[in-house]
């Protein structure tokens, strides 16, 4: 995958266009890394384990200034030009190698482990590009992170469960969510951790008006996104076997709103 497909499936999209050549090809570059990690973790096959490592090894050759891969190439002058941690892609990398395993979360407290590799990391790379750094960045990442990957967990018991993860801070199985028997269980879940995501979207919507409001753009049209996505979410009740998505008009619409914000 090429960095026109990372961009065009990431929600950030329609932001790249408002941004740089040169941190719109970066953000670009890193989300077709992330995209491949993922697709490893949400498509396992046997060799799944051995790819993750293949991307650690590549990794550690872009940090060495010898990547080996077209996506490496592309990707190590970025990492140079905005002085990109490592972490970013390693904490990441470990988040799918638990995805693998199936790790379970039986505390909310457990799960932020999760949550930090998985989408706090992504938020602190993504706003290392855009030239955003210090506390204040930090707990933009990490509220905004963990309202978006809550969301997702939200939307998507029934399409993990699948995938025999589960990441509801609870007992149940796979098995046992699949087969419908503990609904009202899973509801109040959903409910809780929306409850937090909602939290999380406030904190990070105050934290971006500390910021260049043009920098701010990209992360106001996620935020938007993702929180409709939850509104939508509640208003079904939590119900359906499908994940509740926006429509493009829909995310138009976000996109737009987060327009007027950042001007206004």
């Amino acid at each position: 995958m090429n960095e026109q497909d990372a961009y065009k499936k990431s929600s950030f999209g329609p932001a790249f266009f408002f941004l740089g050549k040169s941190r719109r090809a970066a953000l670009a570059h890193y989300y077709t890394f992330c995209r491949i990690a993922d697709d490893i973790a949400d498509e396992p096959q046997p060799n799944a384990p051995q790819a993750l490592k293949d991307l650690a090894k590549e990794v550690e050759f872009i940090y060495l200034g010898a990547p080996k891969t077209s996506w490496g190439c592309g990707l190590e002058e970025y990492v140079r030009t905005f002085h990109i941690p490592k972490d970013r892609f390693m904490l990441l990398l470990e988040g799918m190698q638990a995805d693998l395993e199936q790790k379970r979360y039986p505390t909310f407290e457990a799960l932020q482990w999760y949550l930090y590799r998985v989408a706090v990391i992504v938020g602190k790379a993504t706003l290392d590009i855009l030239g955003v750094q210090g506390e204040k960045a930090d707990a933009l990442a990490n509220a905004l992170g963990t309202a978006v990957q809550l969301t997702n967990i939200v939307r998507d018991v029934q399409e993990d469960a699948k995938l025999g993860r589960v990441y509801l801070p609870c007992e149940l199985t796979a098995a046992q969510i699949l087969e419908n028997k503990n609904l009202t269980l899973v509801k109040q879940l959903q409910q809780k951790m929306a409850q937090k995501a909602k939290e999380q979207y406030a904190l990070a919507f105050q934290l971006m008006d500390d910021f260049w409001p043009i920098k701010m753009f990209p992360c106001r049209i996620m935020g938007y996104i993702y929180q409709k996505n939850l509104a939508k979410i509640e208003e079904m009740n939590f119900a359906g076997d499908t994940p509740v998505k926006l429509t493009k008009f829909e995310k138009m619409q976000m996109v737009g709103y987060a327009f007027i914000k950042t001007l206004f």
